[in-house]
């Protein structure tokens, strides 16, 4: 499989397994991209799935990443109806995901 990325930021613009280098080349530096700026390489479609994957995870914002960190709201809400060492479990947990992802 052929994919073509970014030199600068290692942002993966394109991949197609049914086309050469010469014509992903083409594709990509027809909006102006100047060819200096991209490499055009082959690569096994798993390995491009998982720098698809890195690519996506370095973009998300601590936000993203923080919000998916927290228990279910449910969960939350009833620790705090319960109280007691029920409530002190969950701040625990609740603060250790504010430490672990700060703003």
């Amino acid at each position: 499989m052929i994919y073509a990325k970014e030199k600068a930021t290692g942002k993966i613009l394109a991949s197609n397994s049914h086309c050469t280098v010469e014509s992903m080349l083409s594709d990509i530096t027809s909006d102006g991209t100047s060819a200096e700026d991209v490499v055009v390489a082959e690569a096994t479609e798993s390995e491009i799935k998982t720098m698809l994957d890195q690519q996506h995870e370095a973009s998300k914002t601590y936000a993203d990443k923080r919000r998916r960190s927290y228990p279910p709201i449910g969960d939350q809400l009833d620790a705090l109806w319960k109280g007691g060492d029920e409530a002190a479990a969950m701040k625990v947990i609740v603060d250790k995901v504010k430490s672990d992802n700060p703003k």
